[in-house]
């Protein structure tokens, strides 16, 4: 099981795993069928409608459709199509930035030769060759798949036994403020410092305390996990 850390913006380091070549044929085959199917739906809907004309339609609708399919769902979908939402996969950079408009053209334009001018041969060479499990497309894009399990990225209600907690007075009432994804943040960080307390992981509980207190405008104790696990604390009440 490959697995990947990324460093984010805000100087958090989190742990993907890298999703294997099954996964991402899987994935795959399950985005032609889809799509194969939808394409043929609406082929007949638009025969039935537009008759003789019917041709110059489908040029205008279905091939557009099925030609830029995966580029524009993986732009507006945050780096999923339908068959990766399926297999909880997603496309991510490695740096940490936010994948790019022009990184989704690169891994889209490659699909010719990684997959349908090869039939799937190269980028599957590559993914089993590749110690970050990339394709070509992927390799010039500096991007990876990733998978995402749903309870990785579960709601932040979930995370605590909220029928215990009903007396419970937040020392950090302002934290409501901060979003859920900078609380995942935090939720992350602290079971990364857990996990493994290292430098780099310490540097990033250092970094998350000096953001907060600058977002909240409070000072932080001494015993930074703690303030943290206070922090996430009081969101989840404050929030429920």
């Amino acid at each position: 099981m490959n697995k990947i850390e990324i460093t984010t913006t805000q100087n958090v380091t989190i742990e993907y795993e890298l999703s294997p070549l099954i996964y991402r044929a899987i994935a795959f085959l399950l985005d032609l069928v889809i799509l194969g199917v939808s394409c043929f739906l609406l082929g007949l809907f638009v025969a039935l409608v537009f008759g003789k004309a019917a041709d110059i339609v489908m040029y205008f609708t279905i091939a557009p459709i099925f030609f830029f399919y995966s580029l524009a769902f993986e732009q507006l979908n945050n780096g999923q199509s339908l068959g990766k939402m399926v297999l909880n996969l997603r496309v991510i950079r490695i740096d940490g930035e936010k994948v790019k408009f022009l990184d989704y053209v690169m891994r889209w334009v490659f699909r010719t030769i990684d997959i349908y001018g090869s039939a799937g041969s190269i980028a599957g060479f590559g993914v089993l060759a590749s110690s970050k499990n990339q394709r070509l497309g992927d390799f010039l894009a500096n991007t990876v798949v990733v998978r995402i399990e749903k309870n990785e990225r579960m709601k932040l209600q979930n995370l605590l036994r909220l029928n215990k907690m009903t007396k419970y007075t937040p020392t950090y009432p302002q934290v409501v403020k901060m979003t859920e994804e900078s609380m995942l943040i935090v939720k992350e960080t602290i079971e990364r410092s857990i996990k493994t307390n290292n430098y780099a992981h310490q540097k990033a509980l250092d970094f998350l305390v000096q953001k907060m207190e600058k977002e909240l405008e409070i000072e932080a104790p001494k015993n930074k996990d703690s303030f943290l696990k206070t922090l996430l604390k009081d969101y989840v009440v404050l929030t429920r």
